[in-house]
């Protein structure tokens, strides 16, 4: 709405003092569409490689989860505690991410009990469920921190700006062009509808990106649905 709102303006002030001037809309769409393109292939791919790593994740919990309930070692109310502990990481894991946490503290406690629960089994639990046990939590490991970077990590804030200051500024330049294109005797509707529609495109294009740059937080409608991804889903 501010920048629908400040384009009518600056368009009516356009008009009202006779602003009108040629300007090459090339250079302004290499300043402007172009990083905005590169920002929103970069966060597409970022959530690509979330719901790689998302797969990942609940496929080693899975078959963590299996190695406990098939070992006839441990009784049943060891396997349930550990069953506890699976599910405790998988919705650790997942409210980790809608909150955009910035630490793993207490997501690691929690994972850390995997290896409390393997040594206080230790006279009972085989090497060999050990080995298995250790090699798909490193998987679980290795998913949870590139799922966590992914979080922390995103398009560079500086290029944000740079397209919304841009956007912002575009109806200065943006206005008069399209006044000297069209004339002064036209019917100034045809450029506010030009000037609107170009502006709309643009802020809609960041706005997507800004949306795609957050796919765990449940808002927006190209969001990760985590719960699909949980243990017990």
């Amino acid at each position: 709405m501010i920048v629908m709102t400040a384009s009518i303006v600056i368009t009516y002030i356009a008009f009202k003092f006779n602003l009108n001037f040629y300007v090459d809309l090339t250079m302004l769409s290499i300043a402007i569409i172009f990083p905005l393109v590169f920002t929103i292939r970069g966060s597409f791919r970022r959530r690509e490689k979330a719901l790689e790593h998302l797969s990942k994740f609940r496929s080693a919990l899975k078959t963590v989860h299996y190695f406990v309930m098939s070992n006839q070692e441990l009784t049943e109310e060891s396997k349930k505690e550990m069953t506890e502990i699976l599910v405790n990481i998988s919705e650790k894991t997942m409210n980790h991410l809608k909150n955009n946490d910035e630490t793993t503290k207490d997501l690691d406690e929690i994972i850390d009990k995997v290896l409390t629960f393997i040594v206080a089994n230790d006279l009972t639990v085989s090497k060999n469920f050990k080995d298995r046990t250790f090699r798909f939590m490193k998987d679980l490991h290795e998913s949870i921190e590139n799922l966590h970077a992914i979080n922390t990590h995103r398009t560079p804030i500086s290029l944000k700006a740079y397209c919304l200051v841009f956007i912002y500024i575009f109806p200065l330049i943006y206005a008069p062009t399209i006044i000297f294109d069209v004339g002064l005797e036209s019917n100034q509707g045809i450029t506010y509808f030009i000037v609107l529609l170009t502006e709309f495109i643009l802020i809609s294009l960041y706005n997507i990106q800004d949306q795609l740059e957050f796919p765990f937080d449940d808002v927006g409608l190209d969001d990760i649905n985590l719960d699909a991804f949980k243990l017990d889903r």
